[in-house]
């Protein structure tokens, strides 16, 4: 072994060195029995919809929590996991958010966004106005984090930070979903105000709030939302 070789292992906490396990959870299902999964996973993704009219009516906490630890089983660079969701049910908290978002919207569909991309939004139907942040039961701002902190106290590097947080979003939003809940993805931009809000570090990056709760009964979902590319437009096989 060489001098850096030794360099690097001597850097390594023991908690962080590589050990092998055998594989704890393995399926045994026939071809047909992953076909039918497959089918009714997709048949109930279908039924996802982004909407912006929320119920009042609450969600209970155990809910939000199994959904986060299911987000929190996602892939992530070196296994780093790199993320934090602030969680969010205190209806003053919701409103300084409301407030922030919708000063950051007025400024964003009042000349900062170009012409092209406001063109884009109007099939959306979206505008300034954010009542979804004070109308639904929680809110859940999602931050990344460029660094860590092992249980050492050692601080290192993240890797593949915004491909990580991705991957464990897609995991929340899928998990409240099969739960039962409607989500909203909503960025305004620039989000630093949040870092302050929900008390998280200059470090990490505000990279959405994911509004949760139930629909409306008036709620409507755009037209345009229900066209979706067809299997030939996403997908290749070589």
């Amino acid at each position: 072994m060489s001098d850096t070789d030794q360099k690097y292992q001597s850097s390594i906490p023991l908690d962080h060195q590589y050990k092998e396990l055998p594989m704890p959870d393995k399926w045994d299902m026939t071809d047909q029995e992953m076909i039918e999964k497959s089918e009714s996973f997709l048949s109930l993704m279908k039924k996802r919809h982004s909407v912006r009219d929320y119920s009042t009516k609450s969600v209970p906490r155990e809910i939000i929590e199994n959904c986060i630890k299911a987000a929190g089983l996602a892939p992530s660079g070196a296994n780093h996991q790199p993320w934090h969701f602030a969680v969010i049910e205190n209806p003053e908290a919701k409103a300084k958010i409301r407030a922030a978002a919708e000063e950051e919207e007025k400024t964003f569909y009042s000349g900062r966004a170009s012409d092209e991309w406001l063109g884009a939004l109007e099939p959306i139907g979206t505008n300034e106005s954010k009542p979804h942040l004070t109308t639904a039961p929680w809110l859940i701002v999602i931050f990344a984090q460029r660094t860590s902190t092992d249980r050492n106290g050692r601080k290192f590097k993240n890797y593949y930070v915004t491909e990580s947080v991705g991957i464990a979003t897609g995991f929340l939003i899928t998990a409240l979903h099969n739960a039962g809940l409607t989500t909203l993805t909503h960025t305004p931009n620039p989000m630093k105000f949040l870092n302050q809000l929900c008390d998280r570090p200059p470090s990490e990056k505000p990279e959405m709030i994911l509004v949760v709760g139930h629909p409306a009964e008036n709620a409507t979902v755009p037209e345009h939302a229900k066209w979706k590319k067809p299997i030939d437009e996403i997908m290749t096989v070589f």
